[in-house]
């Protein structure tokens, strides 16, 4: 008797690009396991260990893997560097590419079948958010607006200006800038809106892998050498190593 061959993709997904650190295991249709930890630990501290557990749970063999799918960014400099040197370390031991998954947009996969737009909103501090919009068709996300960083106000306004037949559903808002910023979006947007809830509010490494496979089968990965995360704007440190260096009178 000949046996089907299995063509299961499976994919490792890891999300370290805020305070929550995520890491999990899909095989086709499947969440085989999903580890996310938000505490005040660092990710350096977390993120292999949280994969080692599921390897050990699942009696997973790691050279079975076919992709890695990495929140790429934007989000915090660290986590992001953090998460970018462990997925190429395991793609160049492996020997299988990389997914760079856009970190909002691997968000918004959290709410799928939303009616109506999906923003989601990560805290860049001194006013501004990292923020895309999206919204589903079905079960296929699709991009209103790509990831960017703006001022909190500035995103109200596009959102307040936008056709009314994109906004006539509502507004969901979603991310770690929910928390800082949601008095001066219930005060500045007179369109209908919302907040997702708790399980479905911050990242979470289930959803880059579903995300992730689409693009795998899509082909858009990259050879692990070549990744590098996306960061949007210049950290704290350079914009004030540039100032310090276009006013050296100040310093």
């Amino acid at each position: 008797m000949i046996m089907a061959l299995d063509t299961r993709k499976r994919i490792l997904a890891l999300d370290s690009s805020g305070l929550v650190a995520s890491a999990a295991i899909l095989e086709g249709d499947r969440i085989l396991a999903e580890y996310t930890v938000n505490y005040k630990k660092t990710h350096s501290q977390t993120l292999l260990p949280m994969l080692d557990e599921i390897c050990r749970m699942l009696e997973l063999d790691l050279s079975t893997v076919d992709a890695v799918a990495i929140a790429a960014g934007p989000g915090s400099f660290t986590g992001l560097r953090i998460g970018s040197a462990t997925a190429k370390g395991l793609g160049l031991s492996l020997g299988i590419p990389l997914v760079e998954v856009p970190t909002l947009e691997a968000m918004a996969m959290n709410l799928p079948y939303a009616r109506g737009l999906i923003c989601p909103i990560m805290d860049a501090r001194r006013q501004e958010v990292y923020s895309a919009i999206c919204r589903f068709s079905g079960d296929r996300l699709a991009t209103v607006r790509e990831q960017k960083a703006l001022p909190v106000l500035s995103l109200l306004e596009e959102l307040g200006t936008m056709e009314p037949a994109l906004t006539a559903e509502g507004i969901i808002f979603l991310g770690d800038g929910v928390e800082p910023y949601r008095a001066l979006i219930d005060e500045h947007l007179a369109l209908p809106h919302s907040y997702a809830p708790a399980n479905a509010n911050r990242q979470r490494a289930a959803s880059v892998a579903v995300l992730g496979l689409r693009l795998f089968e899509a082909g858009k990965c990259v050879p692990a050498a070549d990744h590098a995360p996306v960061y949007l704007r210049k950290s704290q440190a350079e914009r004030e190593r540039e100032a310090k260096e276009q006013h050296p009178e100040t310093v």
